[in-house]
């Protein structure tokens, strides 16, 4: 039996689609590209034709699932309203929420995140985190010295807060409970942030294969041509 029916031109997302099933059903190493393929309804032939791999269906899944990630981050700060910085807070608890609402997905975007993307992935989460940081400083709501590397600041609370209830380290009894502590974090952490004086020496300068891709990106775009 197939999740959906397969039409013809749409092989590669039809198997996407399969393979999201198979890991929310059963975890992310509980299934085969054969088995996406015969819930789709084509050959494994078929598959490999698009898919040289399973590894290679499930990267292609996570560039996928971290894109629909950005889309919905977007959206969340997009419909904020109050003070400056409720949209970082839209942004934590939308973050925080899908971890929550969706494990096993979250789970294979988390682990892909240390991987380099095999596509463009935009919106990117990071980027659209950047953006709001940017825009916090625009606003007088963060200073332009404490603004370097905050992104990475603000991500590792929030993530951190997600992998803890993802693991049962941490428990909140409601999805409100989960947004009030979301907000306490995003607030503790950006106020945290408003207090720093610059250090004496330059903080360390956090990467991740995501920024490390744009700024190589961004540089062989501005390269002077020989």
């Amino acid at each position: 039996m197939t999740d959906r029916p397969y039409h013809h031109g749409d092989l590669p997302s039809a198997l996407l689609d399969a393979a999201e099933s198979l890991i929310r059903e059963r975890g992310l190493d509980g299934w085969s590209l054969r088995e996406a393929s015969v819930r789709t309804g084509v050959s494994p032939s078929a598959a490999y034709h698009h898919f040289e791999s399973r590894d290679a269906l499930v990267r292609a899944l996570s560039d996928r699932v971290l894109a629909r990630l950005g889309e919905r981050l977007s959206r969340a700060v997009g419909r904020a309203k109050g003070d400056r910085q409720q949209r970082l807070i839209a942004y934590g608890r939308s973050y925080v929420r899908w971890a929550v609402d969706d494990p096993a997905i979250a789970r294979l975007a988390f682990g892909a995140a240390g991987t380099e993307p095999r596509t463009t992935i935009s919106p990117h989460p990071h980027d659209v985190l950047v953006t709001e940081l940017d825009r916090l400083v625009d606003a007088g709501g963060l200073t332009p010295s404490a603004r370097p590397g905050a992104d990475f600041v603000v991500w590792a609370a929030v993530h951190g807060l997600a992998t803890l209830l993802l693991d049962g380290l941490v428990h909140l009894d409601t999805r409100r409970d989960v947004d009030r502590e979301v907000e306490r974090l995003v607030r503790a952490v950006l106020n945290g942030l408003g207090q720093e004086t610059p250090p004496s020496q330059a903080w360390p300068t956090a990467r991740s294969p995501h920024t490390d891709r744009r700024a190589k990106l961004q540089a062989d775009h501005v390269a002077p041509t020989p």
